[in-house]
């Protein structure tokens, strides 16, 4: 898949939990109508407040492998002891419609996105700090002890992915971030191998007159 002017871009955005995220996908897909974000499927329990449709498409382990058998995901992986599922079929309308679309998905996910569409763009998101990680994890007040431990031990093993994405957002206050994103996005919509279209049509372009 090579993304053209008028295409959209495929956007993936990981990091560690507590990262900030969905603070920061919230700011843009607010600011910024030519967003779409991709609503993942999971197996976990929803959070307090998550919405089933708006921030996750919450299901059951049999439905997941049923939508696996039916070639419905761009990408699956499991994380910390559940299961995420990318949609294909909306993703790519939105594409060819001229949308981004952004994927919050972690590295696994993010890996298999990058060896199957070459042309999406991976921005790793990080806290300013390993300290401000975990303050924010712990301040969810959401998960066990353990969870918590866990998730630190995941963000570790996470951090040896970053240099495999395109960019680096460090996530001091989500405004900024989101700001960061956005012009990324634009810098690279103006990239010459997405425009090899404008230079075959460019003596075309003009008034035939």
């Amino acid at each position: 898949m090579q993304t053209t002017m008028n295409e959209g871009l495929l956007v993936v955005i990981s990091g560690p939990a507590g990262s900030g995220k969905s603070t920061v996908i919230n700011n843009i897909i607010s600011n910024a109508s030519e967003f779409v974000y991709s609503v993942s499927v999971t197996t976990r329990e929803p959070r307090e407040g998550e919405i089933h449709g708006k921030h996750y498409y919450f299901i059951d382990v049999d439905n997941y492998k049923k939508r696996i058998e039916l070639d419905d995901f761009l990408e699956y992986e499991e994380y910390a002891g559940n299961y995420y599922g990318t949609p294909k079929s909306d993703i790519m309308n939105h594409l060819a419609e001229g949308r981004n679309v952004i994927l919050e998905i972690e590295v696994k996910g993010a890996m298999n996105i990058k060896s199957k569409y070459p042309d999406a763009v991976l921005i790793f998101l990080l806290p300013p700090d390993y300290r401000t990680l975990e303050k924010r994890l712990r301040k969810r007040g959401s998960e066990s002890e353990e969870k918590i431990l866990k998730r630190l031990e995941i963000a570790k093993w996470e951090f040896e992915y970053y240099y495999k994405y395109d960019y680096l957002v460090v996530n001091n206050h989500p405004e900024t971030a989101a700001g960061e994103i956005l012009n990324i996005v634009k810098t690279e919509k103006l990239r010459i191998k997405r425009n090899n279209i404008f230079y075959e049509n460019f003596y075309n372009l003009g008034d035939k007159t």
